[in-house]
């Protein structure tokens, strides 16, 4: 390594989230003297990371394939986990993306995806099968996997941080917490030479380097920015993450003459609980406010009617653009609806948490009266939708099993009729994870400009990397993204 100085490094990475630290790694293990400068104090530390369930999504063979790294479990002997494939990946991108991914990301995404997860394997970060959120039970005692989204952090995106924390440290990364970065250092032709900072103590300092890494996340916290880019409306969208995702680094970097990448008015958002205290970057709860059960059951708005197919697909590829249409519905707010044979099904960690918002009742008119909207609209609904329902297939969450309601909008799979007491309402808004709009960057996310050539020493990896998403995202590829990308980064800085 170069000789330590506290206002030189080889490498700065902005940022303490997942693809901060992956490129912290990358760069350390290359003998590069790396520095870390994260935004917030210790305490409140991790990025949107720290918030998330974990879950990583990768290509992989099958159960065998995966015991390799992920912790043992005696579940393992009952449980079918079906092989996920590179083709399958891209395809589910595609889909999801209506096709505005961009191609070579892609290809790298996946083609790294199983390497750079037993890569933070082997330096000790945990990963275990998500049998909570990914799986469910048989009658005979064994487990389905589904999605495509299967491995997962041990203790969650709190786990994921904690063990990349150990992980820097031990490889000899300097981690500077409550650093906030307002600009960068700039030298001949453009190039990015370091950081201008200010500690939490007010004290402002300079730091240079041979190369910057960008990992501070999107502008999902800023509301002004989610109003000029997302669109009118969503100043009102609840931040399921952490509050120094701002976007200003974004925004210096464009001032440099970096080029946009991405889809910067679309967003990761999802259903969240309307009316629990303190539903905001709440470090306790983390990802136990969202509500993803909702195939399973219907989705109401204010005036007690559907406004979308709650089984179009598993949630995994729908869950991030729902929150969107919540946020489009008379004030903001939706109610999930089940009936008493729905309830066992619905996730535990998420439907069980402390504090949360839910209207019980004895039947569907009462439920109504308890959630202040019209009983006679919800009645109607629901009447509507029992009624609607092709009883020809047997219903099965565990594959898309085409049990449909023939209703406006439809329901496509796992249409169950709400008939039994008693009935549950969960009272849902729309929560913002990230911004799909980051930064374009070439195949190690250096930072380029708008005629294809580079900011020489700036680069980017996660979420401040735009190009990957656009309206929607398959569940788990955020982490995956900021892994790889990550490590792409730090492996050349």
């Amino acid at each position: 390594m170069s000789e330590q100085s506290p206002d030189r490094a080889d490498v700065v990475v902005v940022g303490g989230g997942n693809a901060g630290f992956s490129a912290a790694h990358a760069a350390a293990e290359r003998g590069r003297r790396v520095v870390l400068l994260e935004r917030a104090p210790r305490e409140l530390a991790g990025g949107n990371s720290y918030y998330t369930a974990g879950a990583t999504r990768i290509t992989h063979a099958g159960l065998d394939d995966l015991l390799d790294f992920v912790e043992p479990d005696e579940r393992h002997a009952r449980t079918v986990v079906p092989a996920y494939s590179a083709d399958e990946f891209a395809a589910d991108l595609v889909k999801v993306t209506g096709g505005r991914n961009d191609a070579r990301m892609t290809e790298l995404l996946i083609g790294d995806s199983a390497g750079t997860i037993r890569w933070l394997a082997a330096k000790g970060v945990r990963y275990r099968l998500m049998y909570e959120r990914q799986a469910y039970e048989r009658e005979d005692g064994g487990f389905l996997f589904w999605g495509g989204l299967h491995v997962g952090n041990v203790g969650g995106g709190v786990g994921l941080v904690a063990d990349h924390t150990r992980a820097a440290e031990a490889g000899g990364v300097g981690i500077r917490y409550g650093h906030r970065v307002t600009g960068f250092l700039t030298g001949d032709g453009g190039s990015v030479t370091g950081v201008r900072y200010e500690s939490a103590g007010g004290v402002t300092g300079e730091l240079r380097a041979d190369s910057v890494i960008i990992a501070s996340g999107g502008f999902e916290a800023n509301p002004g920015m989610r109003e000029e880019h997302l669109g009118a409306g969503w100043g009102r969208a609840k931040v399921r993450g952490t509050p120094y995702n701002t976007g200003e680094l974004l925004l210096r970097a464009l001032e440099l003459g970096a080029a946009r990448g991405g889809d910067w008015t679309t967003c990761h958002s999802v259903a969240w609980d309307a009316l629990a205290e303190h539903n905001e970057s709440n470090r306790e709860l983390t990802n136990r406010l969202t509500r993803q059960s909702y195939p399973l059951g219907i989705v109401v708005n204010a005036e007690g009617r559907r406004f979308l197919d709650e089984g179009a697909d598993f949630r995994n590829y729908t869950y991030a653009k729902y929150g969107r249409e919540i946020l489009r519905q008379p004030g903001s707010i939706a109610y999930q609806i089940y009936d008493a044979r729905l309830r066992p099904l619905l996730r535990t960690e998420e439907y069980d948490m402390p504090g949360i918002s839910v209207v019980e009742a004895g039947s569907v008119e009462e439920l109504a009266d308890g959630l202040g909207i019209d009983a006679a609209a919800l009645s109607s609904t629901v009447k509507e939708f029992n009624a609607s329902i092709e009883t020809d297939r047997p219903f099965d969450p565990t594959v898309k099993d085409g049990r449909r309601a023939r209703v406006t909008p439809p329901k496509s799979n796992w249409s169950s009729p709400i008939d039994r007491p008693p009935f549950y309402a969960y009272p849902v808004t729309c929560g913002i994870t990230f911004t799909f709009g980051g930064l374009k960057g070439d195949d190690h996310g250096r930072v380029l400009r708008e005629d294809g050539t580079v900011v020489p020493g700036l680069f980017a990896a996660g979420e401040a990397l735009g190009g990957l998403f656009s309206g929607n995202y398959p569940g788990g590829t955020g982490l995956t993204a900021g892994m790889v990308f990550g490590r792409r980064a730090g492996s050349v800085a």
